[in-house]
């Protein structure tokens, strides 16, 4: 079954949030390049969450966001 993507943007940190699950501790972190950062889930190495630092000055900066990481959209149900 699909999971529904939550999008938050903390604006102190100017931190744009993509998650598929809330963030927890076991997760894995990675660098994606870029200043993105991907949770991993440990077990099945599938990335859960994004982070992108930066996130409104990179719309000001390029007035587009490219991320690298490919994905499939669907209507959810």
């Amino acid at each position: 079954m699909a999971t529904r993507l939550r999008f938050t943007y903390d604006r102190e940190a100017d931190t744009l949030h993509i998650d598929r699950v809330p963030p927890y501790a076991e997760q894995e972190s990675e660098e994606l390049g870029d200043d993105v950062i991907a949770r991993i889930n440990p077990t099945t190495s599938a990335i859960e969450n994004l982070e992108i630092l930066f996130f409104s000055s990179r719309l000001l900066e390029r007035n587009f966001l490219e991320l690298p990481v490919t994905g499939e959209l669907r209507v959810a149900e």
